[in-house]
């Protein structure tokens, strides 16, 4: 599967976080050999859990439908640069392949803040693909956040 088409579908899960009341980002994994695809969107509002990122559950997900949580020939899709607990997520689940849309300077771990995922001192480094469909995404959370402003909200 094509980056690209991958990043699509992280879209519409980040639209489906959005219709549940929670940020609008979403990720995708696809496993090659199987040309399998597992998704996941924001849930932390929705199932009150502050590890209910949209990576967290895609990862979860295929973990539980490969019965491994190496996830390895896998490529993992998200619409926002992950944050510290994704990006170390991402390199416990042995992830070899990240893209994402739109960096987030306020808490991203891939590249605006740290870089773990190609850090050489962990056990495990990430090829990294950003910027793919950035506007696209970046539009999704500043829309978001204009309505919850608008709304006296966040």
């Amino acid at each position: 599967m094509l980056p690209d088409d991958l990043m699509k579908l992280a879209i519409e899960q980040a639209r489906l976080a959005e219709s549940n009341g929670d940020v609008p980002i979403g990720a995708a994994i696809h496993h090659a050999p199987s040309n399998r695809i597992w998704a996941g969107f924001n849930r932390r509002e929705l199932d009150e859990d502050p590890t209910g990122h949209a990576e967290i559950v895609a990862i979860r997900n295929a973990a539980r439908e490969l019965g491994t949580w190496r996830l390895i020939d896998c490529t993992l899709a998200v619409t926002l640069e992950p944050c510290l607990m994704c990006a170390g997520a991402i390199i416990n689940a042995r992830i070899p392949r990240l893209v994402y849309g739109c960096d987030d300077p306020k808490a991203g771990a891939v590249r605006s803040l740290f870089s773990v995922c190609d850090d050489a001192r962990l056990n495990h480094r990430v090829e990294i693909v950003s910027g793919l469909r950035a506007e696209e995404c970046a539009e999704l959370l500043r829309a978001f956040f204009q309505k919850q402003r608008a709304l006296g909200k966040k």
